[in-house]
């Protein structure tokens, strides 16, 4: 657990996370203490005195409810468990001097440890710390290692989160529930158990259906599939679905030559395998440029983005820098994780062992751009990859709209079963920058890249030349220009990005909210 990093989006205001930064390893393992640290069986003070940090290794697995078997929980109260949060945060937390001091004894766990962050905002008036979130071990360690999470087997975009509410499909993965449903990319959904969409006030059943805690939940939708002109109501009983990471490569003749279209929504495990034969298929077609879809990629390990971004740059990433981890100023040189110096990692030429052997030399692409669909689910180790490549000179021409804003990352910690996703570390690219809070993109406080400036489209499938990100690439990558309806943008510099005109609305109660994790999709 302890050596390994996760960098992805947590839940934002919707309707409706080996390095995850660093070696191999799952995230949801028994927690490891610091640098090693020993632990003390013997039960730790426990008096709140503000400002006064007793090591967390005192309080580690002391648990209010201990799981059996051969875990190293050890019976303790919600109070350790506090106090654990408290020290943990202090010790490794990215802005741990921005954390207002509370007394443990006061709160519930996990509830504590929605008060170990930071309250600043972003230039754009977004918080500064949105990644703030917990999953059960046992769920986590499922979805970060073998891709299964509890849902339909659809990914729910939130285009608005506040009434007039609209959640469409993103796509759909075969022979799911959401499949055999009849749901498909562009599906509306027009009602959740009797709560209508676009003005319910029954937030909490409409999050409910959306996003099922387990399988075996069975909800009731009124949907609306593209082109038709009656709504349909169907039943989904939610299953134990497998993400299917890489779902579309493929290779679009156009007249400067072959390009290719790889679709990639998740930084999971799984992942590498499949990427690994996306781009050995590129390879083989001698693609002059590729089109990498990030739109709904909400991060995950960022070894996986480095093994990416390797295969993309191939050459000019070879002994080069592809991301150096910050931590906290209590920890200049020296992770304070795994005990290691803080050197640069490089861009890998090998498989990591995530889904495979590791050691294997990865296929190269050699080119000297990219093109990026993004939409404001791109976050985190995708963004990674954008950062990582333009470190090394590979130009990125971004299409769509613009990314979450994350430079952040953490190791997944389990206590008590709970794994914590608590912001440790900044990532910058080889050039030493880090600095998009508010994203890649036109957005105020945004860091501009040259492409075009658009939307999502969902009359049209992933993978169509004529869907309107990919035709907007095709159309960049042949002509230099943006077709009719995108705005062409231009790198700013850092004194032309701008502030913010005006901070986030407030939903008045009525915002819907996805759960944290790979599968919380939000555009908005």
């Amino acid at each position: 657990m302890a050596g390994s990093v996760f960098v992805h989006g947590a839940s934002v205001v919707v309707v409706a996370g080996m390095l995850l930064l660093g070696g191999c390893g799952g995230g949801g393992g028994s927690g490891g203490g610091l640098g090693g640290a020993p632990v003390n069986n013997n039960p730790p003070a426990t008096g709140f005195d503000a400002g006064q940090f007793q090591p967390s290794s005192q309080f580690e697995n002391l648990c209010a409810n201990p799981r059996g078997g051969n875990f190293p929980d050890r019976q303790g109260t919600a109070t350790d468990e506090n106090n654990w949060l408290r020290s943990w945060s202090n010790e490794l937390y990215l802005w741990y001097d921005e954390i207002t001091d509370q007394n443990p004894k006061n709160y519930t766990t996990p509830a504590y440890f929605d008060l170990m962050k930071t309250t600043a905002i972003t230039g754009s008036g977004a918080p500064k710390d949105r990644f703030h979130f917990t999953y059960p071990s046992d769920v986590w360690e499922q979805l970060s290692q073998s891709g299964i999470q509890a849902g339909y087997g659809a990914e729910f975009v939130i285009v608005a989160g506040t009434p007039p509410r609209e959640v469409v499909v993103a796509f759909v993965s075969a022979g799911t529930p959401a499949a055999q449903a009849g749901l498909v990319r562009g599906t509306r959904l027009v009602s959740i158990d009797g709560v209508a969409v676009v003005d319910g006030d029954d937030v909490d059943t409409l999050n409910n259906g959306l996003f099922p805690e387990a399988a075996g939940e069975t909800h009731n939708f009124v949907i609306q599939n593209p082109g038709a002109a009656q709504t349909t109501t169907v039943s989904m009983t939610s299953a134990e679905v497998e993400l299917d990471p890489v779902q579309f490569v493929q290779v679009i003749d156009v007249g400067g030559g072959p390009v290719g279209y790889l679709h990639f929504n998740a930084h999971i495990a799984t992942a590498e395998e499949q990427l690994v034969s996306a781009f050995q298929f590129l390879e083989g077609q001698n693609v002059v440029d590729l089109v990498l879809d990030l739109r709904y990629n909400g991060g995950g390990y960022l070894d996986i983005a480095n093994e990416t971004a390797y295969m993309i740059a191939g050459n000019a990433g070879v002994g080069r820098v592809f991301d150096q981890m910050r931590f906290n100023d209590k920890n200049l040189n020296t992770n304070p994780v795994t005990g290691g110096a803080l050197d640069p990692t490089l861009f890998h030429q090998t498989t990591q062992g995530f889904s495979g052997p590791a050691g294997v030399a990865l296929p190269a692409l050699n080119l000297p751009r990219v093109f990026v669909l993004t939409t404001s689910g791109t976050c985190s180790a995708s963004e990674a990859i954008i950062n990582g490549l333009r470190g090394v000179g590979v130009e990125v021409i971004q299409i769509g709209g613009t990314t979450c804003g994350k430079p952040y990352g953490f190791y997944p910690w389990d206590n008590c079963g709970t794994t914590y996703f608590s912001i440790q570390f900044q990532g910058a690219n080889a050039q030493g920058f880090s600095d998009y809070p508010d994203g890649f993109g036109q957005s105020a406080g945004a860091v501009a890249l040259p492409g075009c400036e658009g939307s999502d489209d969902y009359d049209h499938q992933l993978g169509d030349p004529d869907e309107n990100l990919l035709a907007a690439a095709l159309e960049y990558q042949n002509t230099g220009s943006c077709p009719v309806g995108f705005a062409a943008t231009a790198t700013a510099t850092a004194a032309q990005r701008g502030i913010a005109a005006s901070k986030p609305g407030d939903a008045g109660g009525r915002e819907l909210t996805g759960r944290p994790g790979l599968g919380s999709i939000l555009v908005h």
